[in-house]
């Protein structure tokens, strides 16, 4: 059997042709009940479901005006509605009734103001009656909240109680904050449970778990810096007025806050470093061994003895007054070049005494004139002329000539310097304007002296 051949058009065709009359009864607004259709209708069923379904509406207010007709099993319902929403149920319920085979909506969407807001003002006067039965129990509710979240307060905000289980003050401040949010939540959670919400706080407590994590993305750096400084405050790893180095970052400590610590550089300025970054930073601490090495290097001649270079150079390290003598200096030779020979010399200062510049520039100077008083010769720059090979260019030969250029060794006299020079005490103007930074009593600071350092 040949199958004939069917275009495109054609079949388009047929699918427009067959859909149509199905789309044109799904909008006359029939609603058909799925299952088998009687094949003998009765009066008696017509009349009972009309009658069924008469009686359901006559117990609804808003379906008082609609008329019910029911012919071999197709309900037709007729007459005058609110809104769609109203005409929706209304069809919903007659098809719902038994032998209802279809269901015609012939119903008439008024959309009458009056009519689609009466409802909503009798829903909102129930509302209002509800709260107003359940205002004493609202009232007990509210009560048992306060009065917990009140203690919770009061207790959070007693602080010799706080200090008393923790010396750090920054931790105290931090367990009564945790003791008024607990409370909160405690007295929450009450007030819900005689309200018999507690499904509420369930989704309450979910939501802010969600909320939270969000946040703690969001604020990611500012929760580092926050526990950084908790746990800053309990290793105290520098005290106030100590010498550091965190990092590149160099000065004397002022105070250390919940945010930041707070250092005077050494050029009288405010520095102030991320928590953050201090809790991961080397720390150098200047302070905490009082004695401090210093080195310096010094050229003698390639020709000079080095160890009697060295000797000398102990000798008048040894005589100044700032210079330990437990550890006792020392001096190596660092190396030797194509002219000279480099000795490193290494001292040790008290830096409660002694300022760690001034001392090693004091120090530089004894050794050298110590050295050349004793004829070592301490390198210059040499000049070396040769005439074994003709001028490049004409007329050279006439400059004067130039002869070698070396240190002939003699001492050279060195005037008296000024006694305020020669002065190595440390320098206290930093250290004052620390002490003067810290007498403010009412800025924030960590740091304890009365805690065991790491």
């Amino acid at each position: 059997m040949r199958i004939p051949k069917i275009t495109i058009a054609q079949a388009l065709a047929f699918v427009i042709a067959v859909g149509l009359p199905s789309l044109a009864l799904a909008q006359q607004g029939e609603t058909e009940q799925a299952g088998p259709i009687a094949l003998a209708p009765g009066a008696d069923n017509d009349a009972l479901i009309t009658q069924r379904i008469a009686s359901i509406f006559e117990q609804i207010p808003q379906f008082e005006s609609l008329q019910v007709g029911v012919n071999s099993g197709v309900v037709a319902i007729s007459g005058q509605i609110a809104n769609e929403a109203q005409a929706q149920r209304a069809l919903k319920l007659a098809s719902r009734v038994e032998g209802a085979i279809a269901v015609d909506d012939r119903v008439v969407r008024t959309l009458d103001l009056q009519d689609n807001l009466t409802p909503l003002w009798d829903s909102l006067q129930n509302s209002l009656h509800g709260w107003i039965r359940a205002l004493p129990l609202l009232l007990v509710a509210l009560s048992i909240f306060v009065i917990v979240a009140f203690a919770g307060h009061r207790l959070a905000g007693y602080t010799p109680l706080w200090s008393r289980l923790t010396k750090n003050p920054f931790l105290a401040e931090l367990a009564g904050h945790a003791v008024r949010l607990a409370t909160i939540l405690l007295g929450l959670l009450l007030a819900l449970n005689i309200l018999g919400a507690t499904a509420l706080m369930g989704t309450l407590l979910g939501g802010a778990g969600v909320l939270g994590l969000a946040i703690s993305f969001a604020v990611k750096d500012s929760m580092e810096n926050y526990i950084s400084s908790i746990m800053l405050s309990i290793r105290q790893p520098f005290r106030a007025q100590e010498h550091v180095t965190i990092n590149d970052y160099e000065g004397v400590v002022v105070r250390l806050t919940s945010r930041s610590t707070v250092l005077m550089t050494l050029e009288g300025n405010h520095l102030r470093i991320p928590n953050a970054t201090v809790f991961k930073a080397v720390i150098l601490n200047y302070t905490r061994n009082p004695q401090r090495r210093f080195d310096f290097v010094l050229g003698v001649d390639a020709e000079d003895d080095p160890a009697m270079a060295i000797q000398t150079g102990l000798a008048a390290l040894q005589k100044l007054e700032w210079v330990l003598d437990d550890p006792e200096p020392n001096g190596i030779i660092e190396s030797v070049g194509d002219s000279n020979i480099v000795i490193k010399f290494m001292a040790w200062i008290d830096q409660r005494e002694s300022d760690y510049g001034k001392a090693r520039s004091l120090s530089i100077r004894a050794a050298k004139n110590a050295l050349e008083t004793q004829g070592f010769t301490l390198p210059e720059p040499i000049y070396r002329l040769r005439f074994d090979q003709a001028p490049a260019i004409p007329g050279a030969m006439d400059a004067p000539e130039q002869p070698e250029k070396r240190s002939t060794g003699a001492a050279k006299s060195v005037p008296d310097a000024p006694g305020d020079v020669l002065d190595v005490r440390p320098d206290t103007h930093i250290s004052r304007q620390v002490r003067e930074e810290r007498s403010d009593a009412a800025a924030e600071d960590l740091l304890d002296d009365t805690r065991p350092i790491e």
